[in-house]
């Protein structure tokens, strides 16, 4: 029996009927076009799933602290210190305004980012391959251990590889159809990537091969002028920021070591958040270069990865090294795509589904291990707190590690563990970091007179020693020494909490 379209009484297909069921949506149809959703959903999913377990660590301590103060002394506060990351603690600061500062709704709008990525992901992959390709990138993006831990993270680099990834697809788009309306989008993509992070415009080197590369084939019209007029506008409001952040990148990134050729492998592991899964990708990756159908966009995609990376490896061997996983993660889409198009190019069509679910497999240790306790910050800092929540009385001093170890921010740390009663004096901040428009506050000169005549200090330093004053700057140390006694020591991971008594 046939069960197609039914005849007309002429034996043809009745005019404007389609065929099968007409009262049925085309379930199929709506999946195929919306590959993009299921994609984003998953992404997030995967993403806000134990976000809230890991305690925030020192770069996300920091944005916290940013996020938390009010609009103006914000605003002061970038014109001293981390105004690469402006754009990012001014969205992070209407959040928390909204949702509050605990750690998942600190860390869900890089889940968002995440998601959003993941839906050019698959835009891509359809693009320049197919269907299948557009399906196994979506699945690996959203399972890859770097793209959870960075989707849980409450710093920008979820929202660079979401503006890289957008402006990969609308070049593609606009190389295919080149005109002012995809130009326009285009434009938009390039200035939030350099506004979230200005490394990430590395970017545009392989995009600008990539459109060289096209003209250079087909010759057709004026797509390089187009390309780079449209960059040149992009760029206007990210240059008073690059502006801005030479003046500040020695005091921020100044730690970071000149990169050797062996970073490059090391780099490499990091940026897929494990090493057999990084191996895995580099394999698959080679798969379309095989591929007649797959051969050029799997060039253009390889451009947009590596490239981003060898010249950051070799501007780093200057003053200054961006030689970072993390600043260096928006090349990690291509990638994906790329093997992606590995994946579905291998027949019979089974193997492709088993490579996938073994990539997926090699990853999981590394996502369990994404959601444990200290996974990021590798010191107990909401124990620390506890412990001097348990102990507490009003008028309690507070001397956290700081001085050479400030970066380790652990006062942050510790403060933002603390409950509401507990208000603790920071006794040797002479001015606090709000009012000196800085990260970090402006201790005493002279740590002696600020002790003034509190009675009780908690000192938190690094555990290893019973030495309670660990790490403190000598004149700290010496003062805290002369005028009080420990009377109570306690270890947590990482961490040593002590409690001081004066006796003078």
């Amino acid at each position: 029996m046939n069960t197609g379209t039914l005849p007309s009484p002429t034996g043809r297909s009745a005019p404007g009927r389609p065929s099968g069921d007409a009262s049925r949506p085309d379930r199929r149809g709506f999946a195929r076009r919306h590959d993009w959703l299921w994609a984003a959903l998953l992404t997030f999913g995967v993403a806000v799933t134990g976000s809230g377990t890991p305690q925030l660590w020192r770069d996300e301590l920091a944005s916290w602290n940013a996020a938390i103060r009010g609009t103006g002394d914000l605003v002061a506060m970038l014109g001293h210190v981390d105004a690469v990351s402006g754009l990012y603690y001014l969205l992070l600061h209407g959040w928390v305004s909204v949702f509050g500062d605990s750690a998942t709704m600190l860390r869900m709008p890089s889940a968002f980012a995440m998601a959003g990525a993941a839906a050019f992901v698959v835009l891509t992959a359809r693009t320049l391959f197919d269907r299948r390709a557009a399906v196994f990138a979506g699945l690996l993006f959203a399972l890859l251990p770097s793209v959870s831990r960075y989707g849980q993270e409450a710093r920008s680099y979820a929202f660079v590889v979401l503006a890289v990834t957008a402006a990969t697809w609308l070049l593609v788009r606009a190389l295919d159809r080149p005109g002012p309306r995809r130009w326009a989008p285009y434009a938009l993509a390039v200035a939030a990537a350099g506004l979230f992070h200005i490394v990430s415009l590395l970017f545009l080197l392989p995009h600008a091969l990539i459109v060289v590369l096209r003209w250079w084939r087909d010759r057709r019209g004026r797509t390089v002028v187009a390309f780079t007029v449209t960059v040149a506008f992009a760029l206007v409001p990210v240059v008073p920021l690059v502006l801005l952040g030479q003046r500040q990148v020695g005091r921020q990134i100044s730690w970071i070591k000149t990169p050797h050729l062996r970073s490059i492998a090391e780099i490499w592991d990091s940026l897929f958040g494990s090493p057999l899964v990084s191996l895995a990708i580099a394999a698959l990756a080679l798969l379309p270069l095989a591929w007649s159908r797959g051969r050029r966009p799997a060039v253009e995609l390889v451009l947009i990865g590596a490239v981003p990376i060898a010249a950051a490896w070799v501007v780093s061997q200057g003053s200054t090294s961006y030689f970072m996983d993390r600043y260096l993660l928006f090349t990690v889409p291509a990638w994906v795509v790329v093997a992606a198009a590995g994946l579905a190019a291998l027949r019979p069509r089974p193997l492709g589904v088993a490579g996938l679910a073994a990539v997926i497999l090699l990853g999981l240790p590394d996502q369990r291990q994404l959601r444990t306790e200290t996974a990021k910050a590798g010191r107990d800092g909401a124990e620390a707190a506890a412990v001097i929540a348990k102990g507490y009385r009003p008028g309690d001093g507070f001397v956290p590690v700081r001085g050479d170890d400030r970066v380790y921010m652990t006062d942050f740390q510790v403060e933002y563990s603390l409950p509401p009663r507990v208000e603790l004096r920071d006794v040797f901040a002479q001015r606090s970091a709000v009012a000196n428009d800085d990260l970090f506050p402006v201790e005493c000169a002279q740590p002696e007179k600020c002790l003034g005549t509190t009675r009780r200090v908690w000192v938190v330093t690094w555990s290893g020693t019973q030495n309670p004053y660990h790490r403190l700057p000598k004149k700290q140390a010496e003062a805290l020494e002369k005028h009080y006694k420990p009377v109570r020591r306690t270890k947590v991971h990482g961490l040593q909490v002590s409690l001081l008594e004066r006796v003078r």
